[in-house]
């Protein structure tokens, strides 16, 4: 990547923040002289939270075309709404943003004849998949309910793979998909309101663990710098049209599990957990359950291979985070 140029979109989220600091640390040790160009829809907020970062600035909402003057190398596309309660809100402006912010790059791609591109998918194109299978490979999509208004998300990242593919197809536009697991750990802000950050904040404050359903859909996670590795691994590495699901087998279990472990391991046995299922559970956005566990085998070919499990996930996390006592 010397000398190259890459450009990040959603750069102020979780993924896309630390793209941009594993990148600008690589410029620091390896000498790579590679300009770092993120898009944002909020400059001066971004540029508070990459502040001791060298990246440069776009400002504009993905759904409409991006001007870029000079050469283009790389890119990484990460630019999505991730809150639950967001996609039922406002499902419309979710499927906006997923199918024409990601035809808008793939356009621009295309343009610039760059080297690479990355679109982060996610593990919920799923749907529900067949509970016998013992792992979820790259081909095993399931259903997905297109009634429900939640599913513009999960139906969006599978609209927004469709294209990539068609622009590989015919264009030769070099792109690769990632599939991720949900992703924590170092680097989550402290505003996060994901489940995953709702239980550290509740061990770390003390206070009893929550759920809002029955707790019985499995996850599949992965640590932050695991999948910061696995992404940069597809752009210089994985092969052209392929999906890769980027996550930690050994990190797989319910959602009550997960719960019970943060309450027993990381909070030391001092809170419990506790079901409280509102009547209104529909509004709150969550995903329907699903009981999978995704196939690393793909991204593991090329040599990946995460670091970290679900434990140790939560106390790197918790390190960083500074909660209202």
């Amino acid at each position: 990547m010397h000398n190259g140029t890459v450009l990040i979109t959603g750069a102020s989220g979780l993924i896309g923040s630390l793209l941009v600091r594993a990148l600008h640390r690589a410029n620091e040790k390896h000498g790579l002289l590679l300009k770092i160009v993120a898009v944002v829809r909020n400059v001066q907020a971004a540029a508070e939270l990459l502040h001791d970062c060298d990246v440069s600035f776009i400002s504009q909402d993905i759904r409409e075309p991006i001007v870029f003057d000079g050469k283009l190398d790389y890119i990484i596309h990460c630019a999505a709404v991730t809150k639950s309660k967001e996609m039922v809100s406002f499902p419309v402006e979710n499927i906006q943003i997923a199918v024409h912010g990601t035809e808008n790059i793939l356009k621009l791609a295309k343009e610039k004849q760059v080297k690479s591109v990355v679109y982060l998918s996610s593990m919920e194109v799923y749907g529900k998949t067949n509970p016998s299978l013992e792992k979820v490979t790259e081909n095993e999509l399931g259903y997905i309910d297109l009634t429900n208004p939640r599913s513009c998300y999960a139906e969006g990242k599978r609209m927004s793979e469709c294209m990539c593919n068609c622009y590989f197809s015919e264009y030769q536009v070099p792109v690769k998909i990632a599939r991720l697991a949900q992703t924590f750990g170092a680097g989550v802000s402290v505003n996060d309101n994901r489940v995953f950050a709702q239980f550290a904040k509740s061990a770390v404050l003390g206070q009893d663990i929550i759920l809002h359903t029955d707790g019985s859909s499995t996850g599949n996670y992965c640590y932050t710098a695991d999948a910061i590795i696995g992404i940069l691994l597809l752009l210089l590495k994985g092969d052209n049209g392929e999906a890769y699901n980027i996550s930690n087998e050994e990190a797989n279990m319910t959602i009550r599990q997960m719960a019970e472990l943060v309450a027993d391991k990381i909070a030391g046995g001092r809170i419990s957990v506790v079901t409280s299922i509102p009547e209104s559970s529909l509004t709150y956005g969550y995903a329907p359950a699903v009981k999978m566990k995704l196939c690393s085998d793909k991204i593991r070919g090329l040599g990946w291979s995460p670091t970290i499990g679900l434990e140790e996930m939560y106390k790197k996390m918790i390190e960083e985070l500074e909660y209202d006592q």
